[in-house]
């Protein structure tokens, strides 16, 4: 008996059928989990939040580094971990740049150490005995100050091997610097890497430090990677170096030697009197002779004294410390 088709009506009454049996299941949205096949994420959120640990560790300590050899108030944050494309990296590096290329042991990858050129300025011109209470603007750095900082860069590749070494002794190691972007390749343009970013407050200046990993370099280690572990392992290693640091640094802060300077007075001349000056001028200040003077330490006004003689050298007598209204007046007035 030949077999019967069956027309486009019987196939729509089937389907019809078939529907209010089983009806669709209903999903709904916050079940639905988007995902950007151009841009695949790598790494999962748990390895996310353990490398964000690892570098918070990181940052502490080579805070305590930086205050140690800069003298003077540091403090680093990290502020974000992101999956980028490398060519995406690299065009947001600014040009000129801080560019420190490592290698990473143990693979055949390296990274990048960068930070801004205002940074590496302030921390050559603390390290040389400077104030460095103007920002500098950004430029190329001079081979005497790449050679200043290099040891600071690679005291900062071991505080990382340190934070690291709770999840594998990986090591890094400084290879070069390089100013320029375009002249850095560590990974192919369409690969994945991990940046890491960090604000560096030194003083009331704040200034950008960034870490750069290939995934491909790390694939091995970020297996390994899980909140437990360095919750476990590297927090007392931290707390450790914590200490260590902390002692370092009073050591170090107490036995600073900082400028002091007596001001005995101001006052203003035009550019005509200037060149007119000779020997034998005598220039009138604006204190009387009762007046207090002020003493100046590292740069800020301190206290108020009065000046004199000792062993027959001048020197000054401690009155009091300097309040506000002082030198609120003394702005007005100077």
């Amino acid at each position: 008996m030949p077999k019967q088709k069956l027309s486009k009506k019987n196939i729509n009454e089937l389907l019809e059928n078939i529907s209010d049996k089983y009806p669709a299941k209903k999903i709904r949205n916050e079940d639905i989990n988007k995902y950007d096949f151009h841009r695949p994420n790598r790494i999962s959120q748990n390895q996310v939040r353990t490398l964000q640990s690892i570098h918070e560790n990181f940052a502490e300590i080579f805070s305590y580094y930086l205050v140690s050899k800069l003298q003077t108030t540091v403090n680093i944050i990290t502020t974000a971990v992101d999956q980028l494309f490398y060519s995406e990296y690299i065009l947001s590096v600014s040009n000129p740049s801080c560019l420190y290329v490592f290698s990473i042991e143990g693979t055949d990858g390296s990274g990048i150490l960068e930070i801004s050129p205002e940074l590496a300025l302030i921390i050559v011109e603390r390290l040389l005995g400077g104030n460095a209470d103007a920002e500098p603007k950004a430029r190329t750095i001079t081979a005497i100050e790449q050679t200043v900082i290099r040891g600071i860069i690679e005291h900062a590749l071991t505080d990382l091997k340190n934070a690291w070494k709770s999840i594998s002794d990986i090591g890094f190691r400084y290879q070069r610097l390089e100013q320029e972007a375009d002249f850095v390749q560590i990974a192919p343009s369409s690969e994945i890497v991990i940046v890491i970013s960090f604000d560096v407050y030194i003083g009331s200046q704040t200034f950008l430090l960034n870490l750069c990993f290939p995934t491909f370099a790390l694939e091995e280690v970020l297996a390994k990677l899980n909140r437990q572990q360095v919750t476990s392992s590297s927090m007392p290693v931290s707390i450790k170096k914590t200490k260590e640091n902390i002692l370092t640094v009073n050591q170090q802060i107490s036995t600073t030697y900082l400028p002091v300077v007596a001001e005995l007075g101001k006052t203003s001349i035009t550019v005509t009197e200037l060149l007119d000056l000779k020997n034998g001028d005598i220039l009138k200040l604006k204190k009387r002779v009762d007046e207090e003077i002020e003493v100046i330490i590292a740069g800020k006004r301190k206290l108020a004294a009065r000046p004199g003689t000792v062993e027959g050298k001048k020197a000054v007598r401690i009155i009091r410390p300097l309040t506000e209204d002082d030198l609120y007046e003394e702005d007005i007035y100077s």
